[in-house]
């Protein structure tokens, strides 16, 4: 009797293979098989778990790749600004299989450019990190002085940030190392709770 297999195991085995591809060729070299090649199953087997169509197999491991960034933060502080941090330092690739999954991701922001199928997946998942990191921010900014303008401003630094991190990673070789993301986190969440008075204090008897 053959052995069964797991469809959602299998089907996560091919995104595998279209992340190490797109890491060593590029988003646009993928082909079904390539795939093939890389997994070792026959294309009519790919096709079995998504039918004719290569976009279906891209689609598919675009959500695998968002879904790992998103369950990195499984477990976070219950304190907000060490949830930002942590939030922030997970987002960053710092492992060779982080690397090559924030590959695929930044080829896939950039080909969302001109497609408007990726555009709407991706434009999705940044929606939700904008309002992730604005809400995390207004919570850990509670006992300081902040308006509406000064918040938004500061959690589209921390996103620019996040991306920085993922756009320097995809053109690099390494992983970023964790001790230098880390050290450039704190100092930036550091920075930005001294630039607003506590709650309780005025500006003008601030300092």
């Amino acid at each position: 009797m053959p052995k069964r297999v797991d469809p959602a195991a299998r089907r996560e085995q091919i995104a595998d293979a279209v992340i190490e591809e797109i890491a060593v060729h590029g988003l646009r070299a993928v082909t079904l098989t390539r795939i093939a090649e890389r997994t070792g199953l026959a294309i009519g087997s790919i096709r079995h778990y998504f039918g004719d169509t290569l976009r279906e197999v891209m689609r598919f491991t675009l959500g695998v790749v968002i879904e790992r960034v998103v369950r990195r933060g499984v477990g976070l502080s219950r304190d907000p600004a060490t949830r930002i941090a942590e939030v922030m330092i997970f987002a960053a690739p710092t492992n060779e299989q982080e690397r090559k999954e924030n590959i695929a991701l930044v080829e896939y922001r950039v080909m969302a450019r001109t497609d408007l199928e990726f555009a709407a997946d991706i434009a999705e998942a940044s929606s939700a990190s904008v309002k992730a990191i604005h809400a995390l921010l207004r919570e850990a900014l509670t006992d300081r002085m902040i308006n509406e303008e000064s918040l938004n401003r500061e959690a589209l630094l921390l996103l620019t940030l996040v991306e920085g991190f993922s756009f320097s990673s995809a053109l690099s070789r390494e992983p970023l190392r964790e001790a230098d993301v880390r050290s450039v986190v704190e100092a930036t969440l550091h920075r930005l709770r001294n630039a607003y008075p506590p709650a309780e204090e005025s500006p003008e008897t601030r300092g």
